[in-house]
């Protein structure tokens, strides 16, 4: 038995982009992007995972928290992981998130560029994979066994995810902003076509949390 295949806690405004423009050190989710995970922030959940307390509780944390679990692999886009581009440079970059990132399993990081493994603490290993988006989900399979795999950023990626059919089921978090511009989740998208519709809707504390699941017709 094999897990599922997730998008989770997936921030979206109300004009659809994922994250905004002009992505930077100053600015890992582009410039306003911060904004899409307020909904996120204060939850127990986040700042459990950051070594903070006094988190909020509530129909927003409970999503947090079950964006979290069950998780065997992750697989995210290279923006995702730095704001560099091209080749890799010798800088010692490893991440946004210090010596113990949130993830604690395999992480395979979508990029053209070849570099080998990066071993973190708790458990995290980032593996940059060149062969595509298939090539990083089989072998995501073959480390997480039953578990679950976590399709994070940026939208490119849940693009090519959602757009291959891949994606089993999608929990997006419409934040109340209006971002103008930036990184577009939807763009060229066809979800019916695709098979997806919405199974839930959820108002929660500073987000609506939508679910969005494969139809029958829609399973390969």
């Amino acid at each position: 038995m094999t897990g599922k295949v997730r998008v989770d806690a997936y921030g979206v405004s109300v004009d659809g982009f994922g994250a905004g423009p002009a992505q930077s050190l100053d600015h890992p989710l582009g410039e306003g992007g911060e904004g899409l995970h307020h909904w996120f922030y204060p939850t127990e959940t986040f700042r459990t995972l950051f070594g903070q307390s006094a988190g909020e509780t509530g129909v927003d944390d409970g999503f947090a928290r079950r964006s979290m679990e069950g998780m065997g692999a992750w697989i995210m886009g290279r923006n995702m992981f730095t704001p560099g581009r091209g080749d890799w440079p010798d800088d010692g970059w490893k991440g946004w998130w210090g010596p113990n990132p949130p993830y604690h399993v395999p992480v395979f990081v979508l990029t053209h560029h070849a570099r080998d493994p990066i071993e973190m603490e708790g458990g995290t290993v980032f593996h940059f994979e060149t062969g595509g988006i298939e090539a990083a989900l089989e072998k995501a399979r073959a480390v997480a066994g039953d578990k679950d795999i976590r399709i994070g950023g940026g939208a490119a990626t849940v693009r090519q995810y959602l757009r291959a059919g891949l994606i089993d089921r999608m929990h997006v978090a419409i934040s109340p902003v209006v971002l103008g511009r930036g990184e577009p989740l939807w763009d060229g998208l066809d979800l019916p076509a695709l098979g997806y519709e919405t199974a839930s809707s959820t108002a929660g504390e500073r987000a609506t949390h939508l679910i969005l699941s494969r139809t029958a017709e829609g399973r390969p």
